[in-house]
């Protein structure tokens, strides 16, 4: 049977307050043990799988240099890009690959886009969508070929009304029941183009 006075102290807002104040102290040392534990490996993670994502669109023959060691983003009005630079072996620009943000039907779709020295298209990825199942994910190589239709397509060799999906008197297909999805990825990828050229111009 515990003694009247040291009920009283178990009972006592500062006792409780300590013991809680504790609890968490133990908590949070022992989170950020693990997360200084896992952080190595979590980042190396996150890397392979940024580099996996550029290897669809920058074949590794095409570079020597660490590509995610050149990230760097620039903004021309309200677009934004993160930018990885291809080297060759003497060390001279060989291509980009270009991270960007078209303005789909369902929400943002995020791009990958490689282009050779020239500013052609070595290839172009989805890598995250919100489109309709069964209509606008026809972007993803998995559900259909359509992407691949950006390859080897550059401003010198591709007019500007070229640049548009068929229904729009363009060069790309569209999707039956999903005209603006591929409509929103054509224009957002032929925008990064003129964009880089004009950067490549500055």
């Amino acid at each position: 049977m515990a003694l009247p006075c040291v009920e009283k102290h178990i009972n006592s807002s500062i006792y409780q307050s300590l013991s809680l104040a504790f609890a968490v102290g133990i908590s949070s040392a022992l989170l950020l043990g693990l997360n200084i534990i896992t952080e190595p490996a979590i980042a190396q993670r996150v890397n392979e799988d940024k580099l996996a994502a550029i290897d669809l669109v920058m074949p590794q023959q095409h570079y020597s240099n660490s590509l995610l060691a050149t990230e760097h983003s620039f903004s021309i009005d309200d677009r934004t890009y993160t930018v990885y630079n291809a080297l060759n072996k003497q060390q001279q620009s060989s291509g980009y690959v270009v991270q960007l943000s078209a303005k789909g039907y369902a929400g943002p779709i995020n791009l990958l886009v490689g282009v050779n020295a020239e500013l052609s298209i070595t290839g172009v990825r989805v890598l995250n969508h919100s489109e309709t199942p069964g209509l606008g994910d026809k972007i993803e190589l998995a559900k259909n070929p359509w992407i691949l239709s950006f390859n080897d397509k550059s401003l010198a060799n591709t007019t500007s009304k070229g640049w548009a999906v068929k229904k729009d008197g363009g060069e790309f297909d569209q999707f039956t029941g999903a005209t603006i999805t591929p409509r929103a990825v054509v224009n957002a990828v032929h925008q990064a183009l003129l964009d880089l050229n004009t950067k490549q111009g500055s």
